[in-house]
């Protein structure tokens, strides 16, 4: 079976979704940069082993890198996951785990990489905003793109309304993504694009606003 680590910052509202789908994998162990994370205390709940290692008692991003894939390195894991994770990690950090790293990002990458997504998308008057399941390369926010889900943004819209929505799609779309990669599922091509064996078609199409014909 699969170990997985997962590295939050805060409630872990991502990371409790995967540890209510029945993931066919264990998850190893909890980390948080953030003693006060309140995703620590969730997992817990769940029997999960959890570990801290704060940011704010290291020099640099460096040292706080080789800190943190030293207890990762612990636990042994297939996967590490950033679950609402917020802090950039530095290229040594994800070239140790290349391929092994995956991440969530508030948008349709490549579209609106960095913080601040939903106000973004509402500043560009996008018509569809969404999130995507990626693997992690030294460029922030992007990399092969494994799964990603989209929902019409409504003309009401304000930054929390919409970004519920997309949270909503996040906890569904993040356990799929690592369900696949834990059934060995995921493959990335020569051009660096993931393909997903047996994975369903999606619908034919999202129109936002709607369209009558």
């Amino acid at each position: 079976m699969r170990k997985l680590v997962i590295l939050i910052s805060g409630r872990g509202s991502n990371m409790e979704a995967m540890l209510e789908a029945g993931l066919p994998a264990r998850i190893a162990a909890v980390i948080s940069n953030r003693a006060d994370a309140a995703g620590l205390a969730i997992a817990a709940s769940y029997g999960i082993p959890t570990r801290v290692v704060e940011h704010r008692q290291f020099a640099n991003r460096e040292a706080f890198d080789a800190k943190l894939a030293e207890v990762v390195d612990e636990y042994a894991p297939d996967y590490v996951l950033l679950a609402g994770f917020m802090r950039i990690l530095g290229e040594a950090f994800v070239t140790r785990y290349s391929g092994r790293l995956v991440n969530i990002h508030p948008s349709l990458l490549p579209a609106f990489p960095g913080v601040h997504t939903h106000a973004q998308a509402l500043a560009e008057g996008v018509k569809v905003h969404g999130c995507t399941v990626h693997l992690v390369t030294p460029r922030l926010d992007h990399g092969p793109i494994i799964i990603q889900a989209a929902v019409p943004v409504q003309a009401d819209d304000t930054e929390d309304s919409l970004a519920a929505r997309v949270l909503q799609q996040e906890h569904r779309i993040y356990p799929q993504a690592v369900r696949w990669l834990c059934e060995d599922r995921v493959e990335v091509d020569a051009r660096g694009c993931v393909r997903v064996r047996e994975a369903s078609p999606g619908a034919d199409s999202l129109v936002a606003p709607a369209v009558e014909i």
